[in-house]
């Protein structure tokens, strides 16, 4: 319920002055990612499962992470602060 996933393919994408395959996942959570030891520990399984499912080598890959507060994320007409 509280986690939603975007795929968008075929990109022109740059990363470290390469256009060779590479991926960029951005994770948004709220209490989840607001640490550099909650990050890491996410970093590591994210980079475990995009290495097994894309193929690419974890220099291709770059994970951005936004701590968000519940006033930030609309949902069911009103905001997470009330739900």
């Amino acid at each position: 319920q509280r986690v939603n996933v975007t795929v968008r393919t075929g990109l022109p994408m740059v990363l470290s002055g390469s256009s060779e395959p590479c991926a960029q996942l951005v994770v948004s959570s709220i209490g989840v990612v607001g640490t550099a030891e909650q990050n890491q520990r996410h970093s590591a399984r994210f980079f475990d499962v995009l290495t097994a499912k894309l193929g690419l080598s974890p220099e291709r890959i770059v994970i951005r992470f936004y701590p968000l507060e519940p006033w930030q994320i609309g949902k069911n007409g009103t905001v997470m602060t009330f739900l």
